[in-house]
């Protein structure tokens, strides 16, 4: 299934991952890419504060990972922009975050495709200068699931 969301505000943006934070169950993992300055910080602070979690959410380029256990999932937040190889990831333990019981968000999602579940929910976040300088095209495509 596929949702296209336009956004004309940061706000906008902020509101719809608030949402998606809201509704995120356990074991899910959001693959989010999209060019630098698209907004995928200002999402994940919203999906951070729709998991009830409190504390400043930042983008952890440097860390890489980052985990937060404030809110009423634990939400493992991956920015691996920096990431040199895929196998940086098998030593951060992200099988742990990936199969987990809490909710994952990786930043750049692109550059570890290979490793990304079957069912993660692509979230694409698209600038647009034609239609303004906020406006976010943000495509969310969720794998379709068969009726038995």
């Amino acid at each position: 299934m596929k949702k296209i969301i336009e956004t004309n505000t940061a706000d906008g943006t902020l509101a719809l991952g608030r949402e998606l934070g809201a509704a995120a169950k356990p074991g899910t993992v959001f693959a989010l890419t999209g060019d630098l300055g698209t907004g995928k910080t200002v999402f994940t602070k919203g999906f951070a504060e729709g998991l009830g979690i409190a504390e400043p959410v930042t983008s952890p380029t440097f860390t890489i990972l980052q985990t937060y256990e404030g809110g009423r999932l634990t939400f493992w937040h991956f920015d691996v922009y920096r990431i040199g190889d895929v196998e940086e990831m098998e030593e951060i333990g992200y099988e742990d975050a990936f199969y987990g019981d809490g909710v994952c968000l990786v930043e750049w999602a692109e550059i570890v495709e290979e490793l990304l579940p079957e069912d993660a929910v692509r979230v694409t976040i698209e600038k647009d200068p034609e239609k303004g300088v906020d406006y976010r095209k943000i495509t969310l495509q969720y794998k379709d699931t068969e009726e038995k």
